[in-house]
């Protein structure tokens, strides 16, 4: 009988095309660790990680307009209520030994003056007030965001925007936030979406500060 001796080939070696996933079971924190240091940080594939389970996706050249306009969005609210913020881009929060996750955008809102000037995030900060997330709907990323316990968490997925809170380390599904409670988030924003792909970005933030500005007149 032949043996048969498996055959280990590096995660930077994976290619996936834009759009797609792979999920790989039973890797350890140490092994989940050494694959971030392999990937390194300057790469188009985003990772998430929970209780064993590693996912790692390349999103699709369309996912940066929608990342990049609610991202814009997000800022535009906060400046009308006057709210001060520290945003953060896709760096990778963990929980040791259980979790980690890379969110397209997040915001420290209570805890912005904390974390004005940090260039690398320290094992006790605390997670961000605010994440978002486009195109993505696994469990493995759902339950990464609840073991780093940030408390709402958006995810916006074909052409439409759901809103998650943190109660009692579980998410539920919101129709508001209580970061902007009188706003309807889950329908100006799909459609400022739509719009930028009609006018442009740009016209289309325009649009959605115009709007908030009528409402608060």
């Amino acid at each position: 009988m032949t043996a048969v001796s498996s055959v280990v080939k590096p995660v930077s070696q994976i290619r996936l095309a834009p759009g797609s996933a792979v999920t790989i079971p039973n890797v350890s924190w140490e092994e989940f660790e050494s694959i971030l240091q392999e990937m390194g940080e300057k790469r188009a594939a985003r990772v998430a990680y929970s209780k064993g389970m590693l996912e790692i996706m390349v999103p699709l050249p369309e996912h940066e307009v929608p990342r990049d306009l609610i991202s814009d969005i997000v800022k535009t609210l906060l400046k009308a209520k006057g709210i001060r913020y520290q945003p953060f881009g896709s760096t990778t929060f963990k929980q040791e030994n259980t979790a980690g996750v890379e969110p397209d955008a997040c915001f420290y809102i209570q805890n912005y003056q904390r974390m004005i000037g940090r260039r690398r995030l320290e094992p006790d900060d605390p997670p961000p007030d605010l994440a978002i997330e486009t195109d993505v709907t696994s469990k493995t990323t759902l339950d990464a965001y609840e073991a780093i316990a940030v408390p709402e968490l958006w995810i916006y997925d074909s052409g439409k925007l759901t809103l998650y809170l943190l109660k009692d380390g579980k998410y539920i599904k919101s129709d508001t936030s209580p970061t902007f409670p009188t706003i309807p988030l889950t329908q100006l924003i799909p459609a400022t979406v739509e719009r930028a792909w009609r006018v442009g970005s740009v016209q289309a933030l325009e649009e959605f500060e115009n709007v908030i500005a009528e409402r608060n007149n």
